[in-house]
């Protein structure tokens, strides 16, 4: 650790360089679908001491939330919550910052969806701020829950109108999962492609409202982004 004073883009460099080094392994498993992911924990473990070192501070601040109330497949209630969060960094040494954006997204039986949507939003705007690998990262707080449609009646956003979510005749809707929601967000913020070109695209706000089936084609189009990026 330097003695030397940082402005804040210096410490975040600095605090890149070094976690470059130990790395954060993928040492936890999905319960139900059995993916290696770094979980929140692990994030906070491998730079609390390496921020502290280098006189940087994260400070959290949360623009606006969002919650849906959906039902699991055996019909319980499921919560789902979208919030908008700001971290400031910034440098103990000069006071200098700078504020990164970042969504969050997270569901939970419980009364924790808001608390985890909160956590993934820290965990990847640390991850993107200190260039930690993400390839394969595709949790969502390690629980994957099995959705179905129900009556709520998400606003379309282009058309001011309503999009169903109710069972057309014998065949049910069957709208993206969680983990398939997850992998979407991580691939898509590590391409630096906006979720929000791919909602309107479905004509919804929220990935929670496309239906499954249009998975595989996203998938391909964020990958076909990638390259195209390369080039």
């Amino acid at each position: 650790m330097s003695s030397e004073s940082k402005n804040v883009y210096q410490a975040i460099a600095a605090v890149a360089g070094r976690i470059a080094k130990i790395a954060i392994g993928k040492d936890r498993i999905n319960a139900q679908q059995g993916f290696s992911f770094r979980g929140i924990d692990d994030i906070y473990n491998g730079l609390a001491k390496i921020m502290a070192e280098e006189q940087l501070v994260i400070l959290p601040r949360c623009r606006s939330r969002e919650a849906t109330e959906r039902l699991t497949r055996s019909g319980s209630a499921l919560f789902y919550v979208t919030v908008d969060m700001e971290f400031d960094f910034v440098s103990a040494s000069d006071s200098s910052r700078h504020t990164v954006r970042i969504f969050g997204e997270a569901m939970d039986s419980g009364d924790k969806a808001t608390n985890k949507a909160i956590s993934a939003a820290y965990k990847y705007a640390a991850i993107q701020a200190f260039c930690i690998p993400t390839k394969g990262d595709n949790d969502a707080d390690a629980h994957t829950h099995q959705v179905q449609p129900h009556s709520v009646q998400p606003k379309d956003n282009r058309l001011n109108a309503k999009v169903s979510v109710e069972p057309v005749g014998k065949t049910p809707i069957v709208l993206l999962g969680e983990e398939q929601i997850a992998v979407i967000t991580s691939l898509a913020q590590e391409v630096g492609k906006p979720l929000a070109e791919i909602t309107r695209a479905h004509g919804t706000a929220s990935l929670n409202f496309i239906e499954a089936r249009y998975y595989e084609s996203i998938i391909r189009r964020l990958n076909e982004y990638t390259k195209g990026n390369a080039q």
